[in-house]
């Protein structure tokens, strides 16, 4: 082949960012009428979608955990799909399902890992500590390659996002994520209960919101194209910037969270130089970075300041703490008392 009858690939446009913000807000907003009070998870939600992060979320029964997941997929336009954790779930569960047919021949049909292909968009596996660890080693293949082997064949999900919640009430018939599999998780968000009276009496009391299916049609269908979300994700990434001082407070920070003690951080009734095990590893911290990045964008700034990384630090951080055993009962008041005395030890440029 000669020289003149090669024609060099024609570059894509990089995307245009301000516009995707614009759409990110609108998102929100739409999902806002759904899930309402619950800004703040809606924009922690928007930065994992945005960081291509999976997400665990924590919250009691009826918060609206699963309509705020459907919200988004529908937003997103892709396929949503759910899985309930119960103790007797096996991996081929998420793979395939068999029957009888009406002709009494046995028949095999994708399971949800796989009935929507490479569309699938949004995973929610409900109850995730009620599954079996074998069903956790599956996930966690799914979640860190986006790819699943069946049927002698390669299966990949590029648009793919998975949450999972866990019950924290009922301890009977469970098994606890380990370290490896929690920190597969961008993000570990609270979904709690909105503490404003009118929205409570909104929620109780307006026929509107007793009819989740109704409030999902009422979204847009794909303000967010799933499909354009991994390119965008990238641009991101590689445009917004951090300065030298931005990088030297984050490294402090890091030293100061796997070693409290050395920043002078004191919490009442800890010993400081027994209570952090581990944690805080360098995936952690890219993951970090990658949701102060989107939420600085999401803020219309192209550069990372301090408020960035604080507001995504303890959603992003807190589940990679490891604590000694003796503390594991107060986790969440000791681990939010460590980051926010954090902030207040290490001095922000």
């Amino acid at each position: 082949m000669s020289r003149e009858s090669v024609h060099p690939v024609a570059k894509a446009d990089p995307p245009d960012l301000d516009h995707w913000r614009h759409r990110a807000h609108a998102f929100e907003n739409e999902i806002g009428k759904v899930v309402v009070g619950q800004k703040r998870v809606i924009r922690l939600l928007t930065t994992a979608i945005f960081a291509r992060g999976h997400v665990l979320l924590e919250g009691d029964v009826g918060v609206g955990k699963t309509t705020l997941l459907r919200a988004a997929a529908r937003g997103l336009g892709g396929a949503y799909e759910r899985v309930e954790g119960t103790i007797d779930l096996m991996p081929a569960d998420l793979i395939y399902h068999t029957y009888l047919g009406e002709d009494g021949r046995p028949r095999v049909e994708p399971g949800p890992a796989l009935r929507h292909g490479s569309e699938l968009t949004i995973f929610f596996f409900n109850e995730i500590n009620r599954a079996r660890p074998q069903v956790h080693s599956l996930l966690l293949r799914l979640m860190a390659e986006r790819s699943i082997s069946a049927f002698n064949r390669e299966y990949r999900f590029p648009y793919l996002l998975v949450f999972a919640d866990r019950n924290r009430i009922e301890r009977e018939e469970t098994f606890e994520l380990p370290a490896a599999a929690r920190d597969r998780f961008l993000m570990e968000i609270t979904i709690a209960t909105p503490a404003d009276a009118d929205i409570r009496r909104d929620l109780a009391f307006d026929p509107r919101f007793h009819d989740a299916d109704a409030l999902i049609e009422d979204i847009p269908p794909s303000i967010l194209d799933h499909r354009q979300l991994g390119a965008i994700a990238r641009s991101i990434q590689e445009g917004v910037r951090t300065s030298q001082a931005l990088e030297r407070y984050t490294l402090q920070l890091w030293q100061a969270v796997r070693e409290p003690a050395s920043a002078g951080i004191e919490i009442d009734d800890v010993d400081m130089d027994r209570l952090v095990q581990g944690g805080a590893s360098p995936r952690g911290m890219s993951y970090l970075l990658r949701a102060a990045r989107v939420a600085a964008w999401l803020n219309g700034r192209a550069m990372v300041v301090p408020e960035d990384l604080r507001g995504v630090f303890f959603e992003t951080m807190a589940h990679r703490i490891f604590l000694d055993p003796i503390y594991e009962l107060r986790r969440e008041p000791i681990v939010r008392a460590l980051c926010t005395k954090l902030f207040e030890q290490v001095p922000a440029p």
